[in-house]
């Protein structure tokens, strides 16, 4: 009754329509008629609905960015740790044997709040420590402690699996900004922070701090082309060769494939080849993670190498 009463009342223009086929999308599902549909698969059809109708000219009763944030929601709860986190080769942290002044010069350097500390390998996190805990010594002229370990707090420990809406709900619960994931082995995954969290709902937020937005993937002439192990295959495919973005297992990154190509992490170094006749090479990485990656072009005499 309520989107009848909106409609009549506003003439019949295009914004009241798109109000009404929301509504009475919603009110079809908590009536019953799609008992069998799931609440959040059927939440993204009516924001698809909505999507649509905005398009066709109806100027909608929800902005894009409202639609975005939506969205995101929807798929933020279906996220783990691990997909969420910071990854081991790109932390930030402190050894608990640094001295004082690396210590500052690390908070000036990274421009980050919140540090991890960790004894011998970021395997053995130990703690962590605020730049707000240091700062009252630098500005007062206050000589510093003499062990500075003596003012970290602890961060949550999660692991990789635990829901990202729980760790969530855990940071707030007990007012802590990062968490450490860990593996099944009770290593460092990575680490999580409550920025990283929001971001995954509301978007990218970038403030002074952050550094320039980095290139994932760049030509180097001569058919080679510099990558970031996390550049979507989906890129990789549109702007290098669509035959790289061909693969049927569930991966969606560069990084992701040289994974599946080697059947292991494969080592800095390493030359992978691909049925298509690109070699994937190993630039940058640990143990761990492949970070960077370069594309060598098929050889003009493959089989399979691109034609002009």
């Amino acid at each position: 009754m309520v989107a009848e009463t909106g409609r009549a009342g506003d003439g019949g223009n295009g914004d009241a329509d798109s109000k009404g086929s929301l509504w009475r999308s919603l009110r079809r599902f908590f009536e019953g008629g799609e008992a069998d549909q799931s609440l959040r698969a059927h939440l993204e059809e009516v924001i698809d609905e909505h999507e649509e109708d905005a398009q066709e000219g109806g100027q909608g009763d929800l902005q894009q960015t409202e639609r975005e944030m939506l969205r995101n929601l929807l798929h933020f709860s279906e996220m783990d740790a691990a997909d969420v986190c910071i990854p081991r080769s790109e932390i930030i942290a402190l050894p608990n044997t640094a001295s004082w002044s690396e210590v500052v010069a690390a908070f000036a350097t990274h421009g980050h709040s919140r540090m991890p500390v960790y004894r011998e390998t970021l395997d053995a996190v130990i703690g962590m420590v605020l730049m707000k805990d240091i700062f009252p010594y630098l500005a007062s002229g206050t000589p510093p402690p003499r062990d500075w370990v003596s003012l970290m707090r602890q961060p949550l420990f999660v692991p990789c699996p635990r829901p990202a809406m729980d760790v969530l709900a855990d940071m707030r619960r007990g007012r802590v900004h990062l968490a450490v994931v860990l593996d099944e082995y009770s290593g460092t995954e990575g680490i999580i922070t409550f920025e990283d969290l929001v971001e995954e709902i509301v978007g990218e937020v970038e403030d002074e701090h952050d550094d320039a937005p980095v290139e994932l993937l760049r030509p180097l002439g001569d058919g080679l082309w510099d990558a970031d192990a996390r550049v979507e295959l989906e890129e990789v495919g549109e702007r290098v060769d669509p035959r790289l973005a061909d693969v049927e297992e569930d991966i969606d990154t560069l990084g992701g494939l040289a994974f599946l190509l080697a059947e292991q992490v494969p080592p800095v170094g390493t030359i992978l080849k691909h049925d298509s006749g690109w070699r994937i090479e190993v630039t940058a990485g640990d143990e761990r993670h492949i970070t960077r990656l370069r594309l060598h072009p098929p050889l003009p005499h493959h089989p399979h190498a691109q034609e002009d």
